[in-house]
């Protein structure tokens, strides 16, 4: 069957419809985006604002017309950290649905962090042994470890790479001392969470997903995107290391000059660096593999293993 799935998240909102069967690899039909930053569009009290809202009503809608045109059988749509953690959030998402007729669902970080585990499993497969995945969001880092294909933790924490850009990172570029400041507190919440990680085990294999690991990856010198998604991809501790020196020191409009960087996302290349490194340290990896696979992949398989 043709699937289709409208992730909203915190950067971006992104429709992608494959094909679809049990016990067969989703292959990818066409995709329909926009950088929306929905996180931006917030109000002082942390609502999402009416133009964020409004823009995501009409956005939807051109999903539902790409949906249609694709020969669609059933659209999923699901939301993660920008619409969850806002408090107004189930308002927007009831007016969303009278206005597009689409119930988006509210995934927890558990939630995201556990799909995005099952898309991992599903692409390296078994004889991975004990996999760790590492997820790094617009608003929220997922990390999940495990023998199976439910992992045995699943931890999401407030660090996405838009989040702390707001938060803990003024300036382009900000000063040593901001930097410096951003990194201790990323290093404290995260060293506050590794407790459940510790006791599923060391991994025999470390994955990033998503695009701030592939953007890392590429600009230290991973295959770039045209190579499609089988090449070889991965994220080495010492050469994050000398980026985030590197970024720490250039301003978005420099960034956007790096391999594989959008203007749209330049200027969190900074904070999803500090986030990879202290993950790296804390866990003692000195190599993550990148995967293709991410969360969208995850609620796809995840709704194929229902089907009868």
């Amino acid at each position: 069957m043709r699937l289709g799935v409208i992730d909203v998240g915190s950067n971006t909102v992104h429709l992608l419809v494959v094909d679809a069967h049990r016990g067969a690899q989703p292959l990818p039909a066409t995709s329909h985006k926009i950088e929306l930053r929905l996180s931006e569009h917030v109000t002082d009290a942390g609502d999402i604002a009416e133009s964020g809202e409004a823009a995501l009503t009409g956005f939807i809608h051109e999903c539902l017309a790409v949906a249609e045109d694709q020969g669609v059988e059933e659209v999923m749509a699901f939301v993660t950290s920008a619409i969850r953690e806002a408090p107004n959030g189930e308002e927007v998402l009831a007016r969303v649905r009278a206005a597009t007729g689409v119930a988006l669902q509210v995934l927890s970080g558990e939630d995201e962090a556990r799909l995005t585990f099952l898309a991992a499993r599903r692409w390296f497969g078994w004889s991975s042994g004990t996999l760790l995945v590492v997820d790094i969001g617009g608003g929220s880092l997922e990390l999940a470890a495990g023998m199976d294909e439910e992992p045995d933790a699943a931890v999401s924490l407030p660090l996405g790479a838009g989040r702390l850009t707001r938060d803990l990172l003024p300036g382009d570029p900000p000063s040593s001392e901001v930097v410096r400041e951003a990194r201790r507190v990323i290093r404290q919440r995260l060293a506050a969470a590794m407790r459940p990680l510790a006791k599923a085990g060391t991994a025999d294999r470390a994955v990033g997903t998503s695009k701030t690991m592939r953007s890392l990856a590429r600009v230290t010198g991973a295959a770039p995107s045209s190579e499609g998604p089988y090449a070889a991809r991965s994220l080495e501790r010492v050469a994050l290391a000398t980026l985030v020196t590197d970024l720490g020191a250039m301003t978005s409009r420099q960034r956007e000059r790096l391999s594989g960087i959008s203007a749209s996302r330049s200027h969190q290349l900074l904070a999803g660096a500090l986030v990879a490194e202290a993950v790296m340290d804390l866990l003692d990896l000195d190599r993550l593999e990148i995967c293709p696979w991410a969360l969208r992949e995850g609620v796809i398989l995840s709704r194929l293993d229902t089907m009868g």
